[in-house]
Parts: C-alpha cells; structure tokens; sequence
C-alpha cells in the first residue's frame, strides 16, 4: 500500500488593524465611533461563530470514533473470575495502583478475527503506564516459559490462552507474577498486517541470518492474510510492508531463538506507535475502520472514552523479555521450555523494573509455584 503524504497546513493569524493615535483626544462617538463598534461586534461574532464550528467538529468527531468501539471484539470476560494471588504485600498493591498494567496478546491463528480461546498467544506483552509520567515499559513474556497456566498444570505460557481464553491467559500472568491485570488486547496476524500498511510500513535492518526466514514466512503469512507481498531480495535497512514486518516479527529461528524474536516484536511496536502519533486523521480512520473488528478486548466504550485524550501523551522509555534469568531445557512431555531460574527472584527484579519497587517481597503463591517448577524441572 502505498504510503499516504501527511499533509501539514499553516494558518496565517492576520494582523489586527490598530486605531490611529487620536493626539491625546478621545475617539468621537459619533458615526465613525459606531461603525468601529458595529464591526468590532462582528469581529467578535465570527470568532464565536469559527469556534462553535470547531466545538461541533471535535463533537463529530468523538461520535464517530465512539461509534467504532463497537466494532471491536469483546469475547465473554467475567473479570469477577480473573485470579489474583491473595497473600501480595498490601505494599505492593500500593506501588502497583500508581500504574495501569494491561495484557497485549498475538495470536497465531488461521481464521481472522478469531480471538478467543483455542488459540495460542505467540506474543505476551506487558504494558505497564506510569499515571503520573505517562512513560510505558513493555515486558515480553517469552511464549515457552514454564509456568503455571492458572489451572495448576504446568506448561509453556502460552498454552493459557488456547485452553481458557484471555480470562485464563491474564490468570496466568497474575498468579506467576504477582500482578493484578484486569484489562487485555488481542489481535491477530491481519489486524497487524494491516496496521503496518496503513501506516506506510515500518524500516527494519535485516540480516543475512533473517532473510531466509523471513521470505519463508512470508508464504504462509500472506495466505492467512489474503495479502500479496514480494520477497525480499536483500538484506540491509529496508521498509517492510505489513506481511513482511508480520513475518519478521515471526522469525524464531536465528541466534537467540525465542528471545530475539520478543524484541523485533517491539521493535516493530515501537515504530508503530511513534508513526501513529504523527500520521493524519484520514489515516487513523482508515485503520479504525480496517482493523477495529480485528481486535477484542474487555475494555468498555466508557472507558476507552476516557483513555483516549491520554494515548498521544504515553511514550514508550523502555523494553525487555521475561525471565530475565532462565536456563533453556527440555521437559519431560512439554519440549524445550524457558524456565525461570528462579522464578521468584524473577519476580522480584519484573515488580522492581515496572513498578520501581526494590523492596517487594514475593507472595506465598509465587513461593508455592516456584517450588513446583524446580521440583518439575531440578532448575
């Protein structure tokens, strides 16, 4: 798709005629006096006017895009059932409510627009907003680590979303970490492809070791999308269009695995969200209308209402992946795995990297699971 030209107009304040000086003598009131103020009422009378026809703009506006929330998916997420670990620090729940923490899921499914469960979540991320600064970190939990998927089996993380959907999935991340996510996004491989090309596509440096792959991906990428792409003939800096930066995204196959392919996932995320913040309206409701009924969530119109004023403020400062420390191996009837080495002092640095707070303390759940994974995996 070709990249759209954002359009910047300036406007001109034009010069206010001042009075002539009257030689120290009052301006007559006669009928130059009144004409002055016949047209300085007017003056005044198109400037009210100019603004009520802004007001009324900013008010279509706003009903429109509150029109589209309705487009969005919002499977069955009784937050009532979310689980949250019973024995976390009052003072971490503290530290914790000065932040909005949400659960960004990438589902690796083959039917679009299909978010629920039965799906694997190939990307996990974090979010973590400061309400006071307004800076976000995100935190990839890679997809393979071996964790508690909420119904006390243990497996790949990822599993969570397949068996119980985002109720289960976001469970999962509460009750391994110590958190209190109430609130999620899901989308899949076209909601992404789609983005990217509405924004004109993102630059990415390629390697030679990437290349292969992502060309490979690019097969299957583009017959789940029903979007045409071409391969890439090169590698170096170049702009990817929407299958190819969702193929790059997918790449797990290169030095560093799993792991390596969690940053160009934010990679590209960063790209997006800095290109969103300057693109033009006819764009952003472009991508509204393309990509809303591609994503589902448990948010409610009032409250994206409220948020939305807020989402150009937000700056991304920093990323990383979860476990911080973790040892690659094999368990017995779940394949190669990320474990946690260990999961508490995991734990431990994620609570003092999102939320700045050196002196938590983990809960007992965190310690139970901890104790099981070791036990599960001798790590």
């Amino acid at each position: 798709m070709a990249k759209e030209t954002v359009k910047k107009t300036s406007s001109k304040k034009s010069a206010s005629r001042r009075e002539e000086p009257t030689s120290g003598k009052r301006a007559s009131t006669g009928k130059k006096g009144t004409s002055r103020k016949k047209k300085a009422k007017k003056k005044r009378r198109l400037i009210i006017f100019g603004v009520e026809i802004v007001a009324v703009l900013a008010l279509v506006i706003g009903f429109y895009v509150v029109s589209k929330f309705d487009t969005l998916q919002r499977p069955d997420v009784d937050t009532e059932e979310i689980q949250v670990n019973e024995t976390i620090q009052e003072s971490t729940v503290q530290m914790m409510s000065g932040y909005t923490t949400i659960a960004l899921f990438g589902l690796d499914t083959r039917q679009a627009g299909q978010l629920g469960s039965g799906n694997r979540s190939d990307t996990i991320i974090i979010a973590s907003i400061n309400n006071d600064t307004k800076e976000v970190k995100l935190v990839s939990v890679y997809r393979d680590t071996y964790l508690n998927l909420a119904n006390g089996k243990y497996n790949k993380c990822n599993g969570a979303y397949s068996a119980g959907g985002p109720e289960q999935a976001i469970s999962m991340l509460n009750m391994n970490l110590d958190l209190d996510i109430q609130y999620y996004v899901s989308v899949d491989f076209l909601g992404l492809t789609k983005t990217v090309d509405y924004l004109g596509g993102v630059e990415i440096e390629v390697d030679e070791a990437e290349l292969e792959h992502l060309n490979n991906y690019i097969v299957e990428t583009s017959e789940v999308t029903g979007i045409e792409t071409t391969a890439l003939t090169s590698a170096g800096l170049q702009t990817l269009d929407g299958v190819q930066a969702t193929s790059y995204c997918r790449i797990r196959y290169t030095a560093g695995d799993d792991f390596k392919r969690t940053e160009r996932q934010r990679e590209v995320i960063l790209q997006l969200v800095s290109k969103a913040k300057e693109t033009d309206i006819s764009t952003i409701n472009d991508i509204i209308n393309a990509v809303f009924p591609l994503v589902a969530t448990n948010y409610t119109n009032e409250e994206l209402i409220a948020m939305a004023p807020e989402l150009l403020t937000y700056n991304i400062v920093d990323t990383t992946g979860f476990p911080f420390d973790k040892v690659s191996a094999t368990v017995s009837g779940k394949g190669s795995c990320a474990i946690p080495v260990d999961l508490e002092e995991n734990v431990k640095q994620l609570h003092e990297y999102l939320f700045n707070n050196s002196d938590y303390e983990p809960s007992d759940e965190v310690k139970e699971i901890t104790a099981q994974i070791t036990s599960n995996t001798g790590y």
